[in-house]
């Protein structure tokens, strides 16, 4: 079993609270990312998991041990970092051997781990080769698996891709998301990419300001984030908000000047709050735009076309929101042009405009 459970860790470096209290349990077998912008402790709390870090509070187990105060080399964890960190005075095949070497396996062993880990990650044609001779794509798999050749119960990766040009890191995450598939172990994947985190991880850790906003599958997290920050990092482009008034009667809200219905039960939802007005919360592709007016329709003036191919991306105005909207790629709609917006209601997310927590 190599399950991890983390209770209550604290890290702090000198009055920063870099991870504050939190708790999680990754399954065995299971893919966990932590996500989250720079600085929000994710990070910190991977280095924390590998004993690089030496926490201030809390434990941490793999399995049924309390490896809070082991050493790193008694964890039975292997580690990929953002920078390779592959050691330049030695050939490939060495840097794959390193950890064999460091547990004392017999040199037949090593050579067959080696050589089948190799083959594994498509380089046996560069065994004899130094780093310095390598791509940036090739050093990435050297040291991925260098980490794999170990055969550790758990594995730790610091945004192994981040720096890999953007072609590159494509084709990385997708091998690397097999490879993870193939191996069945339990990864802790850290990254800023949410693209990354939404197409590789089992489940993701949003994280900010070194606690869990929430923990759920990727398709929960992007389409039912539980406050408006995680709708606002997750996506590309990120959820739209417009500020909604909730009216009396009727299941109705009004965006600026136009009366949009939202259906009884909603309505019934929000007015338990108490609050009068709401944000609204809509993804690019959930908004359909139209040339002509329509009852339910939200009014708005497009400000720029940006064909990507697949379809356009409009930025247009409603009232004093900026919004994104998806349209097709062979639209007429162009640029300083006045549009209708029809919403599809049962995508629209509900959250509080004091608090930004999503309205359940």
């Amino acid at each position: 079993m190599a399950e991890i459970r983390i209770k209550g860790i604290r890290k702090t470096f000198g009055k920063v609270k870099a991870v504050w209290d939190v708790d999680l349990t990754v399954q065995d077998r299971e893919f966990v990312v932590l996500l989250g912008p720079s600085g929000c402790g994710k990070t910190t709390l991977l280095r924390c998991i590998a004993g690089l870090e030496q926490v201030d509070g809390g434990r941490i187990f793999i399995g049924e041990t309390d490896v809070t105060d082991l050493q790193v080399r008694r964890r039975r964890i292997a580690m990929v970092f953002q920078s390779y960190a592959v050691f330049p005075h030695m050939n490939v095949f060495d840097n794959i051997g390193f950890g064999l070497r460091m547990q004392h396996l017999p040199k037949p062993e090593i050579e067959e781990r080696v050589q089948a880990t190799a083959e594994l990650l498509h380089i046996e044609e560069l065994l004899e080769r130094y780093p310095a001779q390598l791509s940036g794509g090739q050093r990435q798999r050297v040291a991925v698996a260098r980490a794999i050749a170990v055969q550790a119960e758990v594995l730790l990766m610091d945004e192994p891709l981040s720096n890999l040009d953007a072609l590159l890191r494509l084709e990385m995450r997708a091998e690397l998301k097999h490879l993870l598939d193939e191996l069945n172990t339990t990864v802790v994947y850290v990254t800023h990419d949410q693209v990354e985190a939404l197409s590789m991880g089992d489940r993701i850790a949003v994280m900010k300001g070194g606690k869990f906003l929430q923990i759920d599958s990727p398709i929960k997290i992007y389409d039912h984030p539980t406050d408006r920050f995680i709708g606002s990092f997750i996506g590309n482009p990120p959820m739209n908000f417009l500020t909604a008034r909730l009216m009396d009667k009727g299941a109705f809200v009004q965006v600026n000047e136009t009366k949009l219905p939202i259906g009884p039960e909603v309505a019934d939802r929000l007015r338990a709050t108490g609050k009068d007005t709401i944000w609204m919360g809509i993804r690019s592709e959930n908004i359909d735009p139209m040339d002509v007016h329509a009852e339910g329709t939200l009014p708005a003036h497009v400000l720029v076309v940006e064909p990507l191919g697949s379809h356009n991306l409009l930025t247009a105005k409603i009232g004093d929101a900026i919004i994104k909207v998806n349209d097709h790629p062979d639209s007429d709609i162009r640029p300083d042009q006045d549009i209708w917006l029809r919403l599809i209601t049962e995508k629209i997310r509900w959250m509080d405009k004091d608090t930004g927590q999503a309205i359940n």
